[in-house]
């Protein structure tokens, strides 16, 4: 059953279950932007399931769900006066209007993610991923592009969600968007979702293990603190 949320109130904890606190460092922010079709929701729904301990971050939105959407899932569904309230009392990390709509980042519930050392995946447009990379140092940009222009003409044509004219004017937003790919540090290109997941997860896993992200707390307790220690044989030639 689809709902909208009622509330104007950003929840602080949404959708912890699969979360994990990881002591010792900052949780790492994963920015995931795609062209619209080209298979950026699946691809991140996938991602999530075969990684435990991601928290995917929902976003705020004035648009009208789509058939299989449900509030709270894919996004917080509101109206525009409560989207507008909920800016006015600068709760969004970063907010854009796409295609007629408004779309917003919630900050709180991001921001306590990421201090309790737990790694977030946002899924957001370009606008929004720009706006987050002026203030975000730390975070990973992933760019997803589809085999061609044309391969997503014929999505977008498949997903009948839209009207010619709107897939006409995602088709010539796409041809402005994919000159931004210099922004993102990876690009997966998704023509076969299988290798796609697995193009994703090795970024994830990749940047995980990198030095600076390293858990002190964990290295200096098994590698510089000697909770034990042995008292070293002597050597027999010092004995006087």
């Amino acid at each position: 059953m689809k709902r909208s949320m009622a509330s104007n109130t950003i929840p602080s904890d949404a959708a912890t279950a699969d979360g994990r606190s990881v002591q010792g460092r900052r949780g790492i922010l994963f920015i995931v932007s795609a062209p619209s079709g080209a298979g950026k929701t699946t691809l991140c729904k996938q991602l999530v399931a075969s990684m435990p301990g991601l928290w995917h971050s929902i976003s705020y939105t004035t648009r009208k769900p789509r058939a299989g959407e449900e509030g709270g899932r894919e996004y917080y569904f509101v109206e525009e006066d409560a989207f507008q309230d909920l800016m006015a009392r600068h709760e969004f990390l970063e907010h854009a209007h796409v295609y007629g709509n408004w779309y917003g980042t919630p900050r709180k519930a991001l921001m306590d993610k990421l201090e309790q050392g737990v790694d977030v995946l946002l899924e957001i447009d370009v606008q929004g991923a720009l706006q987050i990379k002026k203030t975000f140092d730390d975070a990973v940009f992933i760019f997803i592009l589809p085999p061609s222009l044309e391969a997503l003409r014929e999505r977008l044509l498949s997903r009948a969600s839209d009207t010619q004219e709107v897939i006409q004017r995602r088709l010539q937003k796409v041809k402005e968007e994919v000159w931004s790919f210099r922004e993102y540090y990876y690009i997966v290109r998704n023509d076969d979702l299988e290798q796609s997941l697995r193009e994703l997860q090795s970024i994830f896993f990749a940047e995980q293990l990198k030095t600076k992200r390293l858990d002190m707390n964990w290295f200096e307790q098994n590698f510089i603190r000697d909770r034990n220690p042995t008292p070293l044989p002597r050597d027999p030639s010092t004995t006087t």
